[in-house]
């Protein structure tokens, strides 16, 4: 632990967001790796971008100037090969827009596609830090399940059905790898 921190807070860290769900699965996630997470409740400045990497680095300096503490926020796209890597770091505005039967229309060949999140980490010192995760998998021909987001669409490769029928969704998704990738990096600065 770093000289000078207060041995209890040294796991704290907040999850900026407007997405209480994106915030709950962190929490889980992250408190098998000793991380407490907070939520702290904001909407964010999101500039249009083709970049995920340069939308999170602006969301996570935007989220700390409102936050000023310790954070992680998170950015995440469905990219479709077949529709032009569709809707990629628009899938927030296109799921607002068409939900989840829009997109499944708008696939009319290969099913194929990627779901990416990447968490990035800011702190005082303001230079956002980004753990990417991936995850291949296919879009579903139906609307399946009770989850959330794009989860009822997108079945992981490897599996039969979507991310919102599967109990282990929490072990295996882009979200979860990304996570990981923060809380081995995190842990290991903190020593």
């Amino acid at each position: 632990m770093k000289e000078g921190a207060v041995m209890q807070e040294w796991n704290k860290v907040f999850f900026v967001s407007s997405n209480k769900h994106k915030y709950l699965e962190a929490k889980q996630i992250l408190k098998k790796f000793g991380i407490d997470l907070t939520f702290f409740q904001a909407n964010l400045m999101e500039i249009q971008s083709d970049s995920l990497s340069e939308i999170a680095k602006q969301k996570s300096l935007d989220a700390f100037s409102k936050c000023n503490k310790p954070l992680i926020i998170e950015d995440d796209a469905l990219a479709i090969p077949s529709i032009g890597g569709f809707p990629g770091p628009y899938s927030s505005y296109v799921f607002g827009t068409i939900g989840n039967k829009g997109v499944i229309s708008l696939v009319k060949g290969k099913r194929i596609a990627k779901f990416h999140a990447n968490i990035t980490y800011c702190d005082e010192k303001r230079k956002p830090v980004i753990f990417e995760g991936v995850i291949h998998g296919k879009i579903a021909n139906k609307v399946s399940g009770n989850g959330w987001g794009y989860d009822p669409i997108f079945i992981p490769k490897g599996k039969t059905k979507t991310f919102a029928q599967i109990s282990n969704k929490n072990t295996i998704s882009h979200r979860y790898l990304a996570l990981a990738k923060f809380a081995k990096w995190f842990t290991h600065m903190q020593k």
